[in-house]
């Protein structure tokens, strides 16, 4: 592929049959791509930066390169013949009733719902258990687009207030709202620039938030570094908003604050990166009270989960790389007296509270175990769920007698069981009716090993009966960091995929959650080499094991996922058909300039901290590593326009160094959603046509026709 050297033009597509591979659809020109003579340099080591211009998500010439590049890609996808077929499948499919937990604010049951198409989940109530039904807040309703959607929701204790965030095309910033839930007013003005935050009441008076200071330049891609955690009273304007933590006396990048239950205490925790925290309380019952430390730098995590009076219940990693549950007294908070409510075990723990009980919440190889304990530890019993699977939301109101939780696993959808705190008992309280035979699959977990040994647990997913030919159309989707644990759970666009015969394999790869801190650690830094070659080994399993093989064979991944799939595919351009990086982070030598990227630095470390740290993530970043004249992977780069989380630019550039060195008829697109961020709140319609074309594209070009009617 020649270089491309002038900006946007441009290109042209020839199309034969569709059936073999040596007639599939070729693109002869892609958008061509300007280069400027921008060089870092690190550690006496010259980096040029090719495509540092298109780092500037606000200039023309940017926005002539994207509608140019969505040309070339939606003139490529619109051309596979049975792409409208798959679309129309999936909106069938996805056209049914979905519901979420009930959850209790003052008299009332707040259900999520969405009756099949709806672009936004929208929210009714029911004054007590069995009144009758309302439509309380439509978010569809926020935009004729669909495109701002509700980001979180806070009522007060007693349920008379609600303070709602709304996020605008997708973006991190955030915008609260209050209401009067009786009669649905707006209270008064909207609090703005809010970003990385909850909102927690102080009685009916006022509530927290957190927000940074509106950075000069660009608000989609500027880098923010001092989190402050404000205190808004109603009736006052934002300007005169208290300035509780943060700023230049405390400088953290991370600052959230919560209060207790009793609205005794306000909690907060400072953090410096994704992973470890300090934590801090301060007594709400005294005037003029000092804020007091409880764990002190940023080594381990700490969140306080419950209090009675004056002891506060902990959970943290201290001293228990799968956490322990603690106590600890309000008068003397120190982690030197913490006590163990619920000791660390083999596996990693969570814990929820519910009328007076806890629940702690176990990934035992992935899977969920729930037990629940009295308020001292002592074991009550373990909870029986209704299979193998992901359980969550076993959460309530002290005084409450019955909670709502979910469970769901690869081919059980998501249904919410009402459960008995004292009896102990469940019983279903809703499920989906779906066009769908769960019977009809099978779901597998097997544990392989890595290059150095480890083993790895992963999931596979396939029709019953599936023939282990060695040609089976295969997703292997991971993320592999920050602490994050891939468990399973119902998705019903991949039904889409497993009903024409493909595979879906999920492993859970090290830089996770699933074994605790531990495993977390030994996916980070100078470590994360450790992720890349378990989603090789994944690869090499599934063909060894003659689910699939190079052919047909996709990857995908997303954010961080998304530089496992970049990283993957530069290291093994020959272990697979088709990539799929989804708002990845590509360019790991600067991905610490842009927003709260410098966040990340715990798991990825930086370019600029060390000679040694530098040479190893450059080995490695995506966007460095394209070579010139090797056949890469068909790719399809999925990024948007307001992703504030992880800029655009850095899928921007690894598609430009894709396009401009890959040789081979494989093709290479970006696919640049607007008005549309990180991924959060995307309305379904906009999700629906990315599935359709991710599917498209995979299919197409592993030589896969589906549908025997086409």
């Amino acid at each position: 592929m020649r270089k491309l050297l002038v900006f946007p033009l441009g290109m042209l597509l020839f199309a034969c049959g569709s059936e073999e591979k040596k007639s599939q659809m070729t693109i002869k020109d892609y958008p061509e791509t300007a280069t400027v003579d921008t060089v870092d340099t690190y550690f006496g080591t010259d980096i040029p930066d090719p495509y540092r211009w298109l780092e500037d998500d606000r200039s023309e010439q940017t926005a002539n390169w994207v509608k140019a590049q969505n040309e070339v890609t939606f003139g490529y996808l619109n051309s596979i013949p049975f792409r409208d077929k798959i679309e129309s499948r999936l909106t069938e499919l996805w056209n049914y009733k979905k519901e979420g937990a009930p959850q209790k604010h003052g008299d009332y049951y707040y259900t999520y719902k969405n009756d099949g198409l709806q672009n936004q989940w929208v929210i009714y109530r029911k004054k007590g258990v069995d009144g009758e039904e309302e439509l309380f807040l439509d978010p569809n309703t926020f935009s004729e687009d669909a495109t701002t959607s509700l980001a979180g929701t806070s009522f007060t204790k007693d349920g008379s207030l609600l303070a709602y965030s709304i996020s605008e095309g997708g973006s991190d910033w955030r915008k609260i709202i209050v209401m009067n839930t009786e009669d649905k007013s707006i209270v008064e003005d909207t609090i703005r620039d809010v970003k990385f935050s909850g909102v927690s009441w102080k009685g009916n008076e006022g509530f927290y938030y957190s927000s940074y200071e509106k950075p000069k330049g660009s608000e989609l891609s500027a880098k923010t570094q001092e989190h402050k955690l404000f205190y808004h009273q109603l009736g006052t304007e934002q300007s005169e908003d208290q300035l509780i933590f943060g700023g230049s006396e405390t400088p953290r990048r991370y600052i959230g604050g919560y209060v207790s239950d009793d609205e005794k205490y306000l909690f907060i925790s400072a953090s410096e990166s994704t992973s470890g925290n300090e934590l801090y309380m301060k007594d709400l019952s005294k005037n003029n009270s000092p804020i007091v430390p409880i764990a002190k730098g940023f080594e381990s995590e700490h969140y306080v989960l419950d209090n009675e009076g004056e002891k506060l219940l902990i959970i943290t990693n201290l001293d228990a790389p799968n956490r322990r549950l603690v106590a600890v007294n309000a008068e003397n908070p120190t982690t030197d007296n913490y006590q163990d409510i619920i000791p660390e075990t083999e596996n990693v723990l969570s814990v929820s509270t519910a009328g007076g009980s806890l629940f702690a919440n176990y990934m035992v190889d992935v899977k969920t175990e729930i037990h629940q304990f009295d308020y001292e530890g002592n074991k009550i019993r373990q909870v029986e769920l209704p299979g193998i699977g992901t359980a969550g939301g076993f959460g309530a109101e002290k005084e409450d007698s019955v909670l709502y939780y979910s469970f769901t696993s690869f081919t059980y959808p998501s249904a919410i069981f009402k459960y008995d705190i004292e009896e102990g008992t469940s019983e279903l309280y809703w499920k989906p009716e779906i066009d769908f035979d769960p019977e009809a699959y099978v779901t597998e977990q097997v544990f392989y090993e890595s290059k150095d040994g480890t083993k790895i647990p992963m999931f596979i997913t396939h029709r019953k009966g599936l023939e282990k030919n060695g040609k089976n159309p295969t997703e292997l989707y991971a993320y592999g960091g920050f602490n994050v644990s891939l468990r399973p759970s119902f998705s019903i666009a991949r039904l889409v995929w497993l009903e024409q015969g493909g595979v879906y394999a999920q492993p859970n790869l090290r830089g996770g959650g699933e074994y605790g801190e531990a495993w977390h650690k030994a996916g980070t830094k100078m470590n994360k080499q450790n992720v890349f070659d378990d989603f090789i080994a994944a690869a090499e399993y599934l063909k060894e094991a003659g689910y699939t093989d190079s052919d047909h064979l996709a990857i995908s991944g997303g954010s961080n996922g998304g530089l496992l799939v970049g990283a993957t595919m530069t290291q093994r351009p020959d272990l697979i058909k088709v990539a799929f990086p989804a708002v990845g982070v590509m360019d790991m030598l600067r991905y610490h300039t842009f927003t709260a990227g410098a966040g990340w630095a715990t798991d990825y470390g930086t370019s600029e901290e060390s000679k040694e740290m530098f040479e190893y993530i450059l080995g490695y970043s995506p966007v460095h590593n394209v070579k010139e004249g090797v056949e890469y992977p068909a790719t399809m780069v999925t990024t948007a326009d307001h992703d504030d989380r992880v800029v655009p630019a850095h899928s921007f550039k690894f598609a430009a160094e894709l396009q401009s060195k890959h040789a081979g008829d494989n093709p290479v697109l970006i696919r640049i959603e607007t008005n549309a961020g990180h991924g959060a709140g995307k309305p379904t319609d906009k999700i629906i046509d990315e599935i359709a074309d991710k599917y498209a594209f995979a299919w197409y070009n592993m030589g896969v026709v589906p549908y025997d009617e086409m």
